[in-house]
């Protein structure tokens, strides 16, 4: 275990560190919940068995519900099957395992994770709305327990869903001797079948909790909002949710040929490392064949020596590909098609979203410690360089460009919003402010009880303004998984995305008093940012090179950026 503990990468540990903080909530629902309610309002049948939770404040809630059958051994890399039905109730009680990855603490979690939780409202509403949630974590790490629904379905009458699913190299893998079963199996895209799985028990199951079978809404964060995206492309998902929310996330797919180069290279040293081959050379091209062996030694391999892998993607699809375009699951054109879902889809980013990235990465972490990154002024100015141009990108990319993108062939309506709370120091505080609207403000106002954050963001959201803005988040957030339209009698009007309208986005923000939501634009394009790198004197030529080329290159935003400096990865080129 120590040996895959080295292979942790600063965004792996950051991004485990964010995505596995919600863990904390399941130690204290045991504590809580040591007298469990036995009423019946508790136990709800499934197709495969009963389940029995728990009351938690204005909350009902099942934790850890099977929704997908084993994922290990024999069944590693297939489609997922239905669970196993057992007798009696099943305990909800407890979080459920979490799919097998990288934290902190080493590795964790198990190859058999397909489970989700569920939240409602402690009444008897029936035909609610459903928002299911899908965590983040670069589909290398996370878990359902990244969001607690308890806060949002304590406040407006819908159901909260949120699900484990595989990752990593378990969750997505291209190589060709794995591709000798169903079309949608020879994908490599196992993290989708997963998903697609998990649609699949919330159509069958829901109405046994409440909710509305025809009234689904899909929604994601991160890699979970670039998973929502890809399922606007797929055709396995054609009629599996009915609205969408992609919180931070964009369009992103991978060349499965290329994919397959960097899989193998990656997996290579462990067959060095057994023996069968002499060197990496030899093990990557066996690992590129057809070989019934090469099939037997993947699926022989333990788990924990697979998902350590490729750790150090800081969110690069050439380090960790994934979202193949296999031609089944998602096609080949990707996200040219001019076949999508095309249901109601709201978009939303930050303002800084790549603060925690940068503030993260190994040019920048060696500063953290005694504050240098704040009180350098020349690594400070540094600091402010990447922020501020890598934030402007990332804003860019998780909402207008897709928006762009996808404008000529969606028939639905699109609705985007951009977060600006976060970086006022006097509303949010020092710690907040040095982060600003970073990846992942969001959580805190849709999971008000959240301390996935809280080391780093301080009493940022403990002020009135803040409270009130999360209520008018929730609100927003509401109206559309219920209507498929934000808008509300009390809030402020949320215009839909239209192709060159001046105002397409909603800024929402707060003082220490209230929230503010107005329709606005950005006032900068890609090409203004790219003009204003170029310009930019606040930090030394040299040094600005060197950030683009070592921060801010191959990241999902930065492709027109690395065109123009001339640092495009070979994987990255079309």
């Amino acid at each position: 275990m120590k040996k895959f503990r080295r292979t942790i990468s600063w965004v792996g540990l950051l991004l485990a560190v964010i995505t596995l903080g919600g863990c904390t909530q399941s130690a204290k629902t045991e504590k809580t919940n040591t007298d469990k309610n036995e009423e019946t309002s508790v136990v709800r049948e499934t197709a495969f068995g009963k389940v029995k939770g728990y009351e938690e404040k204005e909350a009902l809630v099942w934790l850890g519900v099977p929704y997908g059958g084993e994922t290990a051994k024999e069944a590693r890399w297939k489609a997922p099957t239905d669970p196993q039905p057992w007798e009696g109730a099943r305990d909800a009680t407890k979080a459920g395992s979490v799919a097998l990855q990288t934290s902190a603490d080493g590795i964790v979690g198990s190859e058999d994770g397909l489970n989700l939780d569920i939240y409602r409202p402690n009444n008897d509403k029936k035909d609610l709305p459903v928002l299911v949630y899908i965590h983040g974590g670069n589909n290398q790490t996370g878990t359902a327990e990244e969001i607690s629904g308890v806060s949002f379905v304590t406040g407006h009458d819908a159901i909260v869903v949120s699900v484990n699913y595989r990752l990593g190299p378990l969750g997505f893998n291209p190589l060709p001797a794995l591709k000798n079963g169903t079309k949608e199996e020879n994908s490599g895209n196992y993290t989708l079948l997963d998903l697609s799985k998990s649609l699949d028990w919330v159509k069958q199951n829901i109405e046994n909790f409440g909710g509305d079978q025809n009234n689904i809404t899909v929604s994601g964060f991160s890699a979970g909002g670039r998973d929502v995206m890809a399922m606007l492309i797929s055709p396995i998902f054609e009629g599996k949710f009915d609205k969408a929310i992609s919180f931070s996330g964009g369009m992103t797919i991978a060349d499965e040929k290329r994919s397959q180069e960097v899989y193998a290279q990656a997996i290579a040293p462990l067959v060095v490392e057994d023996g069968l081959k002499e060197n990496e050379t030899q093990a990557k091209d066996w690992l590129l064949s057809t070989d019934q062996e090469v099939k037997d030694y993947l699926y022989a391999l333990d788990g924990d020596r697979l998902v350590g892998l490729m750790s150090n993607a800081g969110i690069r699809m050439s380090v960790f590909p994934h979202l193949f375009n296999d031609g089944y699951v998602l096609p080949k054109e990707g996200f040219d098609t001019e076949d999508y879902h095309s249901v109601p889809l709201m978009m939303l980013t930050g303002e800084q979203e790549f603060s925690l990235f940068g503030r993260f990465d190994p040019y920048f972490s060696q500063y953290l410690e005694g504050g240098k990154i704040d009180t350098d002024p020349e690594i400070a100015n540094q600091y402010a360089f990447i922020n501020n141009y890598g934030g402007q990108l990332y804003s860019l990319f998780n909402v207008q460009e897709s928006a762009e993108k996808m404008n000529q062939h969606y028939q639905a309506a699109i609705y985007g919003m951009e977060i600006e709370f976060g970086a006022d120091k006097a509303v949010v505080g020092e710690e907040m402010a040095k982060l600003g609207a970073f990846h992942g403000v969001f959580v805190p106002l849709l999971d008000t009880e959240s301390k996935n954050y809280a080391g780093l963001v301080g009493a940022g959201y403990d002020s009135e303004g803040a409270k009130d803005l999360s209520k008018v988040f929730q609100n927003y957030l509401f109206e559309f998984i219920k209507n498929g339209d934000p808008n509300g009698s009390d809030l402020p009007k949320w215009e839909e995305w239209q192709a060159g309208s001046k105002d397409n986005l909603l800024f929402v923000n707060a003082d220490k008093k209230q929230a503010s939501a107005k329709m606005g634009h950005k006032t900068y394009d890609y090409e203004k940012v790219l003009e204003a790198i170029d310009q930019d004197t606040t930090v030394s030529e040299n040094q600005k090179q060197e950030l683009l080329s070592k921060v801010m290159n191959g990241r999902w935003f930065s492709k027109r950026l690395d065109e123009k400096y001339e640092q495009l990865s070979d994987f990255d080129k079309e």
